[in-house]
């Protein structure tokens, strides 16, 4: 999963992109705002990881949807029935 300021970068980048700029391009203005990496760059990797999670979102709602509200279940606990065991690798 691609850290939560690269997911955020995407609107930016994204704008970038539709007026011909490229990622490498753009990466350098995006400044990652805090924690251990504060006031680097966020990598090249890093922006095309957001850029696909986005393109999968847009490409497939209604599997985001579903995956939100299985685990706003499993939060709660209330699992319909009993859980199926996992099979053994052998």
């Amino acid at each position: 999963m691609a850290a939560p300021f690269a997911a955020r970068a995407v609107g930016p980048v994204s704008s970038c992109r539709a007026g011909g700029e490229s990622v490498e391009q753009s990466q350098p203005d995006l400044i990652i705002p805090t924690g251990k990496r504060k006031g680097r760059n966020l990598s090249v990797p890093s922006v095309y990881r957001a850029l696909a999670e986005q393109a999968k979102r847009e490409a497939y709602p209604e599997a985001v949807e579903q995956a939100h509200a299985d685990f706003a279940t499993l939060q709660t606990g209330e699992l319909s029935g009993p859980r199926a065991r996992p099979q053994a690798v052998r």
